[in-house]
């Protein structure tokens, strides 16, 4: 049974991927800044399996070296370690950049060091495919597709922009050191909460589910649940002929229809009502998952599926 890293472990993707290769049967190493933390890394240890064959260890992305021990001796990596949302913070470059960028050319080299890693796989984004110009002439996007930096750079779309420049970087340098690199590129992942609180993205829907921002993004973004991204990352793992880039991505929506869509079914709730003016994130676009369909990913799950899991998961945890 081969053991795996995952880095980033109190995170959306990378939780649900700890539990599911637990789940498996696979020993599991996962990284995180604090591991003394109780408060954010202890619903880790509930998780079935934990106790024997999970370790939580020590890393950082902007620490050199830091996530050596972590990947010494285990057979996969799985990057999905990156900042999302950074709303507040005014300091973007050092909240949001540079932990993408140098934070996975770090665990990249930690990669290239270990002897024993067979495969990467990195989670990257959608956002570093459809952020150009001509996206509706080319539309469906596929894996040949990348945003553009300059266009990105424009309308402050720092997210894409770190999760470009740190996807070209990971290929670039798996090319010079001859990793077995294979790239999930999700969509906006939605689904049941498994942490005690919500993460970034669970966090802006939960906002605009009970208005607390006075807006909505301006944005047309493709959707993708949990399980599905976690099938993805698993299949970019085990399966020898996964390669290259693989989108990830079910039914593209701006958050209007999102809200209308949520409206209709939970009239109760104070849903924002008003867009932002955000430019540039608006672009009515389609993803092209069929590359990983043909490797053997089930029918991605539809939009109402998803915010229906996401949604009952903030009812039961008392979050709605």
């Amino acid at each position: 049974m081969p053991e795996y890293c995952v880095t980033g472990g109190t995170g959306f993707i990378a939780a649900y991927l700890v539990k599911s290769l637990l789940e498996k049967g696979h020993t599991v190493r996962t990284t995180v800044r604090d591991p003394e933390n109780e408060e954010k890394v202890g619903f880790l240890w509930e998780l079935s399996g934990a106790k024997e064959r999970l370790k939580v260890m020590k890393a950082d992305l902007m620490v050199e070296g830091s996530f050596e021990q972590a990947i010494e001796g285990v057979d996969g990596v799985f990057h999905t370690a990156s900042p999302v949302l950074v709303p507040y913070d005014h300091n973007i470059q050092a909240t949001l950049i540079d932990p993408c960028i140098k934070g996975t050319m770090n665990v990249m080299r930690s990669c290239v060091k270990a002897s024993s890693v067979k495969r990467v796989v990195l989670t990257s984004s959608c956002s570093s495919i459809r952020y150009r110009h001509d996206v509706q002439q080319l539309s469906p996007l596929n894996e040949s597709h990348w945003s553009d930096v300059d266009y990105c750079k424009r309308y402050k779309l720092w997210y894409a922009y770190a999760k470009t420049i740190a996807e070209k970087e990971a290929w670039r340098m798996a090319e010079e050191s001859r990793i077995d690199l294979v790239v999930v590129n999700p969509s906006f992942v939605v689904g049941p909460l498994l942490a005690p609180q919500p993460t970034s993205s669970l966090q802006l829907i939960l906002t605009i589910v009970k208005g607390l921002k006075g807006e909505y993004p301006n944005t047309t973004v493709g959707f993708v649940h949990i399980e599905d991204v976690i099938a993805a990352h698993i299949l970019a793992m085990e399966e020898s002929k996964a390669s290259g880039r693989l989108i990830c991505s079910s039914s593209v929506a701006h958050w209007s229809d999102i809200i209308q869509m949520l409206r209709a079914k939970y009239p109760s709730y104070p849903f924002e009502d008003k867009c932002n003016s955000q430019k540039g994130d608006n672009n009515p676009h389609s993803m092209d998952s069929s590359k990983i369909i043909k490797l053997g990913l089930p029918a991605l799950q539809t939009l109402s599926q998803m915010f229906d899991d996401c949604i009952k998961s903030f009812q039961d945890k008392g979050f709605l």
